[in-house]
């Protein structure tokens, strides 16, 4: 009795359904970090923001550069400009400096 001929894809088939299970990869290792260290995902902290808000506008380039210039003009920050700017609003508007709040 002779057998039909098989045709290569069939060969193939048997050949893996016969083979060994192929092995599956390992699940990736996760990093044990300490609790007190940082992992990369934690905001970045910095204690001279502690209990500190940020305020922030969208204004056009040029009153960006404005504001640049004049901090470097007067050797001061951007920071202290816009303090002082906002002391003279509310000076302006009666409610008192940022040091009275």
């Amino acid at each position: 009795m002779s057998s039909a001929p098989r045709n290569s894809l069939q060969a193939v088939l048997d050949r893996q359904a016969h083979a060994a299970p192929p092995k599956t990869p390992a699940a990736p290792r996760r990093k044990i970090v300490e609790p007190d260290q940082p992992s990369k995902t934690d905001k970045f902290y910095r204690p001279s923001r502690e209990g500190q808000r940020l305020i922030a506008g969208h204004f056009d380039p040029k009153i960006a550069k404005q504001l640049k210039l004049l901090a470097a003009e007067e050797d001061t920050t951007v920071q202290a400009l816009l303090e002082e700017a906002l002391n003279l609003l509310f000076l302006k508007k009666g409610q008192g400096t940022m040091q009275n709040v």
